[in-house]
């Protein structure tokens, strides 16, 4: 028997014995306040701090889905009364649930998922009742990408393999959770979206182009842009997608400025194969989607820096990441900063490699940027940490893969491995959500739950909330704003 088995159900007695002891003394561990924050509702778990993950490969023929719920204050996935109650969504079986739409300030989610017959779905979780509570789109077959604003009135998604850009409008259901009516453009190699958090302005863009498009909803019998490349429906058009006027270099992602006023637009270049690396800065004003004028540029600037596929910003400050080309041919991880009043730029500042797309900021004045398929750049040609997850400093400046861990050394590996066993190397990082006040984040990474310590990085002991089958994603219901997750 190994150590750890033994530790485990030793461990669980220790918590329950404690438990008891806390009630015996008047103390519940799950006390309720009368007015709970906001003005949410005490959920069936009882529990103050959730963290939901996303599962695949669950259930006793390990074929299953589901959305589990730990313990984030203590970071058990059992309740302290009872380590054989554990806890999860009810309803929720969806296998592929890849990516989490969290918005704890409507105490609301979104999952995007797929089913083993190329089936894409999104469904509502209700994070009050812990509930699935119903499909709200359908959107044929596996999507690139997608986007669910908070309050749920439409979702975009990009159908790459199809070339089909779906808008699923929902504004005109009675019932929250009852299906949208979709609108199929064409739009071939379509891959990524970008939309602003009151989905007024609505970009696409294409796999291997340079060329930027937006969306447009035309009024009742309005005659469609003369430069428009689809519409529908057909006959009597209420969307168009049309060109967006300016120079672009594989454009992968778009980034809405704090005031609403801009989107900063991230140039791919040479990481999506184009030539230029850089940031364009829109006007938001000439993109919305009742703004006609497809003639004029929306561009104010464009600013270079050397790699850019995902960005976040924090007041004046926005930070891009992304990936440069080195001499020898492989590609590096690289974070900048730009000063979005003087356009100056900051860094760079070597980062992990792999294709990034996760940016957070948390506690303790740090940046956490996550990627996926790390173990094929720099870092590991150079055999340094090649890691998908860099933690940020933003008062000295200073990044740090984590875990910390060293492949030219046989002592500094990866303090809990992953089923694979790999000693240095726990995978890509699918899924971050920021445990606000805690000092920690929780990940999916490499198909486990990992958790860091936000003041230097450290791993906290997973072994209380690791999952039976694949953690896909992570999101946090019980936070303060939407922007922990």
């Amino acid at each position: 028997m190994k150590i750890r088995s033994v530790l485990r159900p030793a461990t669980a007695l220790l918590v329950t014995v404690a438990a008891l002891a806390l009630v015996a003394c008047g103390d519940r561990p799950y006390h309720q306040t009368d007015y709970n924050f906001a003005g949410r509702v005490t959920p069936p778990s009882q529990l103050d701090y959730r963290v939901a993950i996303t599962v695949t490969g669950s259930g006793i023929a390990g074929t299953g889905g589901s959305m589990e719920i730990v313990d984030a204050l203590r970071d058990i996935r059992y309740s302290v009364f009872n380590v054989n109650q554990t806890f999860r969504i009810s309803g929720f079986a969806f296998a592929n649930a890849t990516r989490i739409f969290s918005y704890p300030e409507q105490q609301i989610a979104f999952v995007y998922n797929y089913t083993s017959q190329n089936q894409a779905t999104i469904n509502t979780v209700d994070y009050g009742k812990e509930q699935s509570v119903g499909q709200a789109a359908s959107l044929g077959s596996k999507v690139s990408d997608v986007f669910v604003p908070s309050d749920g009135a439409y979702v975009y998604a990009a159908q790459e393999t199809t070339g089909t850009f779906i808008v699923s409008d929902r504004t005109a259901l009675k019932s929250a959770n009852a299906e949208g009516v979709n609108y199929n453009l064409s739009l071939p190699g379509v891959y990524k979206i970008a939309v602003n958090p009151s989905h007024t302005v609505v970009l696409a863009m294409v796999r291997n182009s340079n060329q930027l498009y937006r969306l447009i909803k035309l009024n009742t019998e309005q005659t469609p842009p003369a430069n428009a490349v689809s519409c529908m429906p057909a006959s009597l058009p209420l969307y168009c997608v049309v060109p967006v006027p300016g120079t672009y270099d594989r454009p992968v992602y778009g980034y809405f400025s704090l005031d609403g006023a801009q989107v900063y637009v991230l140039n791919c270049g040479v990481e999506c194969g184009g030539a230029t690396t850089s940031v364009s800065t829109l006007n938001t004003s000439a993109l919305r989607v009742d703004n006609y004028d497809t003639t004029t540029s929306p561009v104010r600037s464009n600013t270079l820096v050397p790699g850019a596929t995902v960005a976040i910003a924090d007041g004046n400050t926005l930070y891009v990441a992304g990936q440069q080309l080195l001499q020898d041919g492989m590609m590096s991880g690289v974070l900048s900063s730009i000063n979005t009043v003087t356009g100056a730029v900051g860094g760079p500042w070597n980062i992990s490699d792999g294709t990034h797309t996760k940016m957070l900021f948390a506690d303790d004045n740090t940046l956490w940027i996550g990627s996926q398929n790390c173990a094929s750049g720099e870092r590991y040609k150079t055999k340094a940490n090649y890691n998908c997850l860099t933690r940020f400093d933003r008062g000295s400046n200073t990044p740090s893969i984590v875990p910390a861990v060293n492949p030219n050394s046989g002592t500094a590996t990866v303090p809990y491995p992953n089923t694979n066993g790999d000693q240095y190397y726990y995978g890509s990082l699918t899924g971050i959500c920021w445990i606000q006040n805690f000092h920690k984040i929780y990940t999916a990474y490499g198909g486990q739950v990992h958790i860091f310590n936000t003041k230097d990085g450290s791993e906290i002991n997973n072994y209380n909330v690791t999952v039976q089958g694949t953690a896909l994603d992570v999101a946090y219901p019980d936070a303060a704003t939407n922007a922990a997750n």
